[in-house]
C-alpha cells in the first residue's frame, strides 16, 4: 500500500513546544483518517527546530465505496417535512426505506482517491493547529507558531497538490540553515526524505539527537577525567534547539565554584542551556560546562567555548554580587519586613501575613509531626524570607534553597536550615518527601495555608485549569502525611496522624480572624485620615464582622471549605492509589464514612482492596447487594415502613436464618474492637465469617414469607447485613 509522508517546514518552532505539536499532529491526522474510514497500518510524527513531519505506512489508494444512511422524519411526518429532507439527500419517496415508521435514506457513495481527501486534511489541520502561541506574517491570514515556508506532501511517491495561503506542496525539503547543501532536498518517499537530511546535517529522530548529545558529552567528559551531571529536562530542550547537536566542552573561572553548587547550575541552565560538569574524585562541580552547538566549527568549537565562558563569568559575576549582598549581616530582619510590602493575593493579604498563618499553622502541625513547636515556628518565619532576596529575584527557581543557605550562615540549626530549605518539597511525583518532623510540620503548613486560602476566596481548580497549584499542592501534602517517599527502608515511613477537617476548619478562622482585623484596621486608618484633613472630632464606630465570606456565618463558611477541601484531597487521592494499582472507587466507598484521618482512610482502603480480591469478599458484596436492592424492593413499596429493628429470635424459623442471626452478632462483636484498634485487615477478616451464611440464607430463606411479622424480621437480617458492611466501607460505592 501507498506511503504518506507529510512535512511542515518554517522558522524556529521554540523547543518547549515540540513534542506536544508532535503528538497533536498524529492525533488530528489519525481522527481525519478516520472521520474519512481510512486506516494506516502506521503513523508517525516527528518534530525539530524547523520542521513537523509525519509518515503514514499503508494507507489504501481510494476510499471504499459505501452506503451512507441517514435518518428522516416519521412516516406520518407533515409533508413540508418530507419535502425538506428529499432535497437535502436528492432522492425521491420512493427511494426512501421505512423502519419502525420511520424514513431513512440510503445514499451511494464513491469512494475518493486518498490524495483528495489528505490534501482537505491537511488544510484544516494547518489551519486549526492549537500551538500555545502562534503569529500571522506577511500579507497573509494564515497563523502558524512562526512562519511557516515549505509543504512537503507525497503519496505513493507523488505530490498531493494543494495550497495553504499561497503555500504549494510539493516534494522539495531544506537541510541544515548553515552546514546543508545550500540548496532544497528532493524526496520520492521517507527513506530518501531520511537519508537526505542526515546528508543536509539534519538529525530527524528529537530521540537520535539526544542519544548524539549524551554519547557525544560523556566522552568529551571522559577525556579529561570528569562526568557529566544528568538533567533529562534540559537534555529535552537542547535537542529540539539544535538540528545537528554538537556538544562542546568549556571551562570557567575556578573561583566561581565558592558559590552554591545550585547557583552554578541553575545559571548555567536556565540562561545559558549549559550542562554542568563534575569531578568524580570529589563529587563537587569541575571548573567546566558543556554547551550544545547546532554546527561543527573548523576549530573543533574553542571559539565557540571561549564566548560561551565569557557570557557565563558574566552571569556568574552577577550571581556572586547576590550572594555577597545577601550575606550581610541583619539579612533575615531586613526580607521579614520586606515582605510586609509584598502582596500575597488581593484577597489574602500580603507575603507577611501570610507567613503568620504558617507560623501559626506550622506550631499546631509540629503537635503532630512529634517537632518542637518552637523550632517550627523559627523555621516557618524564616522559610519566605528568601523572595525577597537577590538571589531569588534573579533565581526564581531558587526559593527555599537560597533560604537554607543563609539560615546556615545564619547559624541557625541544621534543623531549621533543613526545615527552611526543603518546604516546598515534594513538587512533583518523583520528588523528594520530607520526613523529619521539623520540615515535615512547616511543609504541611506551607501546603494547607495555600490549599485553605484559595478554597475560601473561591479559587478552585477547575477543569485543566490549577493556576495557584492546589492540586500539586493537595498530593504533596498527602505524601508527606503517608510518608510516601522512596529509598526509606522497610519501617522507615513516618505517617503524620491528624484530622484533616478539623485542622482545615481551624485554620479557616485563622485566615477570616486576621483579614477581619485587618481590614478593621484599614478602615479606622482611613477614618482617622478624613476626620483630620476635616478637622472632625474623632467618631467612634463598632468594628466591622468582616470575614473571607463575611455574607455568610463563620462556622457555616468554615465547614463548607473543610468539606470541600475533603473531597477534593479524596479526588487526589484516588490519583495517587490509581497508580500505585488500586481502585478508585474503593476510595469513595471510605470517605463516604465521613473518616478524615488520611493514614486511617489509605489503610481502610488497602485492607478493602485485599479482601475483595478474594472469593470472600467478591461473594459478601453479591451478597450485600441483593439486600441493598430487596430492601430498597420493600421501601418503594412501603415507604414509610423502616428495617433498622432488633430481629426477633422467636420469629427466626428456618436454621439458615438462625444461622445468620448467630453470625451477624459473632461478626459485630469482632468487628468493633477490631476497627478501634485500627486492625482492618481483621475486621475484613471478620466479615469474612459472614460470606458462608449469607449465601445460604439466600439460597433456602423465602425473605417475602406469608406472614407479615416474619418478612419483617428477614428484613431486619438483610438490613443488619448491610450495616455490618458499611461499618468497614459504604459497599454500595464499590463497582464491579
Amino acid at each position: 500500500m501507498p506511503q504518506l509522508l507529510l512535512e511542515l517546514f518554517s522558522e524556529e518552532i521554540p523547543a518547549r513546544m515540540q513534542a506536544q505539536a508532535a503528538r497533536d499532529l498524529e492525533r488530528m491526522f489519525a481522527d481525519k483518517l478516520k472521520d474519512a474510514g481510512l486506516a494506516a497500518e502506521s503513523l508517525k510524527t516527528y518534530a525539530g527546530p524547523r520542521r513537523l513531519t509525519l509518515v503514514a505506512e499503508g494507507l489504501p489508494a481510494a476510499q471504499e465505496d459505501r452506503v451512507e444512511e441517514r435518518k428522516g422524519p416519521r412516516a406520518n411526518a407533515p409533508e413540508q417535512a418530507l419535502e425538506g429532507f428529499l432535497r437535502s439527500t436528492g432522492l425521491t419517496r420512493d427511494q426512501l426505506v421505512e423502519r419502525d415508521g420511520v424514513l431513512f435514506a440510503e445514499i451511494a457513495r464513491k469512494g475518493r482517491p486518498t490524495p483528495e481527501i489528505v490534501a482537505e486534511a491537511v488544510d484544516a489541520i494547518v489551519r486549526s493547529f492549537p500551538w500555545p502561541k502562534s503569529m500571522t506574517w506577511g500579507t497573509g491570514t494564515l497563523r502558524w507558531v512562526r512562519p511557516l515556508k515549505r509543504i512537503l506532501c507525497l503519496f505513493g511517491g507523488a505530490v498531493v497538490p494543494f495550497a495553504i495561503d499561497g503555500i504549494a506542496s510539493g516534494d522539495l525539503t531544506e537541510g541544515h540553515r548553515f552546514m546543508g547543501p545550500g540548496q532544497a532536498i528532493k524526496v520520492t518517499d521517507f527513506a530518501s526524505y531520511r537519508d537526505g537530511l542526515q546528508k543536509g546535517c539534519v538529525v530527524l529522530d528529537a530521540a537520535d539527537r539526544k542519544a548524539t548529545i549524551l554519547e557525544k558529552a560523556k566522552a568529551l567528559c571522559a577525556a579529561r577525567g570528569l562526568e557529566l551531571v544528568d538533567d533529562e529536562g534540559l537534555l529535552d530542550e537542547v535537542s529540539g534547539l539544535a538540528e545537528w547537536p554538537t556538544p562542546i566542552l568549556g571551562d570557567m573561572d575556578p573561583s566561581f565554584l565558592d558559590l552554591p553548587a545550585e547557583v552554578i547550575r541553575t545559571s548555567m541552565r536556565t540562561h545559558q542551556k549549559y550542562f554542568a560538569v563534575r569531578d568524580p574524585k570529589t563529587g563537587g562541580l569541575a571548573p567546566h560546562f558543556l554547551a550544545v552547538a547546532n554546527i561543527e566549527a573548523i576549530d573543533g568549537g574553542k571559539a565557540i567555548a571561549a564566548g560561551n565562558a565569557r557570557v557565563l563569568s558574566a552571569r556568574l559575576n552577577d550571581a556572586r554580587f547576590f550572594w555577597d549582598e545577601d550575606n550581610k549581616p541583619g539579612n533575615f530582619e531586613r526580607w521579614l519586613k520586606k515582605l510586609e510590602g509584598v502582596t500575597f493575593h488581593a484577597k489574602l493579604g500580603t507575603m507577611a501575613e501570610r507567613v503568620e498563618r504558617i507560623v501559626a499553622l506550622a506550631r499546631t502541625l509540629a503537635l503532630a509531626t512529634k517537632a518542637d513547636p518552637d523550632r517550627a515556628e523559627e523555621a516557618a518565619r524564616l522559610a519566605k524570607a528568601d523572595l525577597v532576596s537577590g538571589m531569588v529575584g534573579e533565581f526564581p527557581e531558587l526559593q527555599g534553597i537560597m533560604g537554607g543557605y543563609y539560615a546556615r550562615r545564619s547559624h541557625r540549626g541544621l534543623d531549621v536550615v533543613d526545615a527552611v530549605r526543603n518546604h516546598y518539597q515534594p513538587q512533583g511525583p518523583k520528588d523528594y518527601v520530607p520526613t523529619a518532623p521539623l520540615v515535615s510540620a512547616v511543609a504541611l503548613a506551607d501546603k494547607l495555608d495555600t490549599l485553605v486560602s484559595f478554597f475560601a476566596i473561591d479559587e478552585k481548580p477547575t477543569g485543566s485549569r490549577d493556576p495557584y497549584a492546589l492540586r500539586r499542592a493537595a498530593l504533596g501534602f498527602i505524601r508527606i502525611v503517608l510518608g510516601k517517599t522512596e529509598g526509606l527502608p522497610p519501617g522507615g515511613e513516618t505517617p503524620v496522624r491528624l484530622s484533616l477537617r478539623q485542622a482545615s476548619r481551624s485554620h479557616y478562622r485563622r485566615l477570616a480572624s486576621q483579614l477581619t482585623q485587618k481590614r478593621v484596621e484599614d478602615r479606622a486608618w482611613a477614618v482617622h485620615a478624613v476626620e483630620q484633613e476635616h478637622g472632625l472630632d474623632p467618631v467612634v464606630t463598632e468594628p466591622m464582622a468582616v470575614g473571607v465570606k463575611p455574607d455568610t456565618d463563620l462556622d457555616e463558611a468554615s465547614t463548607r471549605t473543610a468539606n470541600e477541601l475533603l473531597a477534593f484531597f479524596a479526588d487526589r487521592l484516588k490519583v495517587m492509589l490509581r497508580d500505585e494499582g488500586k481502585r478508585h472507587d474503593l476510595v469513595d466507598a471510605v470517605f463516604a464514612l465521613g473518616d478524615d484521618d488520611l493514614v486511617r482512610i489509605v489503610a481502610r482502603v488497602e485492607a478493602l482492596d485485599g479482601f475483595l480480591k478474594t472469593d470472600d469478599g467478591a461473594n459478601l458484596l453479591a451478597g450485600y447487594r441483593r439486600a441493598v436492592n430487596i430492601l430498597k424492593a420493600e421501601a418503594k413499596k412501603n415507604p414509610n415502613e423502616s428495617y433498622d429493628g432488633a430481629v426477633d429470635p422467636s420469629l427466626l424459623k428456618e436454621p439458615e436464618e438462625k444461622a445468620l442471626a448467630d453470625a451477624l452478632g459473632a461478626t459485630l462483636a469482632a468487628l468493633e474492637p477490631k476497627l478501634a484498634a485500627e486492625d482492618f485487615t481483621g475486621a475484613m477478616g471478620a466479615l469474612a465469617g459472614l460470606r458462608g451464611p449469607v449465601d445460604a440464607f439466600f439460597d433456602k430463606v423465602l425473605v417475602n414469607d406469608p406472614d407479615a411479622a416474619v418478612r419483617m424480621n428477614r428484613l431486619r437480617l438483610l438490613s443488619q447485613i448491610k450495616d455490618a458492611a458499611n461499618r468497614v466501607a459504604d459497599f454500595s460505592l464499590i463497582s464491579g
